[in-house]
């Protein structure tokens, strides 16, 4: 079993290093844009007539809802990428936006995006348990 582990692992996690260090500060320099802005945003997701209904309410540091916001979710399942769903999200009042997707059952991760002008200002991944 040992040669079996050690022969099929290169050893190898990362292709190109340098690549993904760039990545990361990409992405912590989004994670400190986005605390700044200290929007509160809720999202739930529950089973309804038409299969599961995802909902986003987002509001800015004043409790406003922020201006001209597209929305985006997707349920992630934790083991099968192939299982996720893109649950197309429409704004039905200002900084309020939901969307159906097909009846999913159990525990999933919620990832919300909220975008200006294709500008990701606002991104969180939460688990949810669907019943």
């Amino acid at each position: 079993m040992i040669r079996a582990a050690v022969s099929t692992f290169g050893g190898i996690e990362t292709e190109n290093a340098y690549r993904a260090g760039l990545a990361f500060a990409r992405e912590l320099a989004a994670v400190e844009a986005q605390d700044t802005l200290d929007w509160k945003v809720r999202g739930s997701v529950k089973a309804d007539a038409a299969g599961t209904l995802v909902e986003v309410i987002a509001r800015d540091a004043a409790g406003a809802p922020p201006a001209q916001l597209e929305a985006t979710a997707r349920l992630l399942h934790p083991a099968d990428k192939r299982a996720d769903h893109v649950v197309p999200l429409s704004q039905v009042a200002p900084g309020r936006f939901s969307g159906h997707t097909e009846t999913v059952a159990g525990q999933w991760m919620l990832l919300i995006e909220l975008s200006r002008d294709g500008t990701t200002l606002f991104r969180s991944k939460n688990r949810v348990f669907v019943r």
